[in-house]
């Protein structure tokens, strides 16, 4: 038998037979086996911890996605204060001063001039 590669996930689906098998197991009251980690109580054992450590995967993804939505949020207020910030100096300077340039903005005589296409005539 190859080895199990346990890195990856299960499919739902094979967790959710293994669920039913279980349960079918519990109506079977002749089951009796001298191999321990095939027995009912381990079986019950592993069926809890996997219960219990889903219910902690769910709470530490809630608490994730808490956490990304509030750093989202930051970003998103702070980006919005520098813009602000920009629209200010701009205003309050000018678009040719050195304080718009030391903020990143673009000095105004620096932007280069559009240019005129020249159209080709059609012959």
């Amino acid at each position: 038998m190859p080895t199990q590669d346990q890195t990856r996930r299960l499919p739902s689906q094979s967790i959710s037979q293994d669920i039913t098998s279980l349960h079918g197991l519990q109506t079977v009251s002749t089951y009796d086996t001298t191999r321990a980690d095939a027995s009912v109580a381990n079986l019950l054992q592993a069926y809890q911890d996997m219960l219990m450590q889903q219910q902690a995967e769910t709470e530490k993804l809630t608490l994730y996605r808490a956490a990304t939505d509030a750093a989202r949020l930051a970003e998103w207020e702070f980006h919005n204060a520098v813009l602000a910030m920009k629209e200010v100096i701009r205003g309050q300077y000018g678009s040719d001063s050195d304080q718009a340039q030391a903020v990143g903005l673009k000095k105004k005589s620096e932007r280069k001039r559009p240019s005129r296409k020249k159209s080709v005539a059609m012959a």
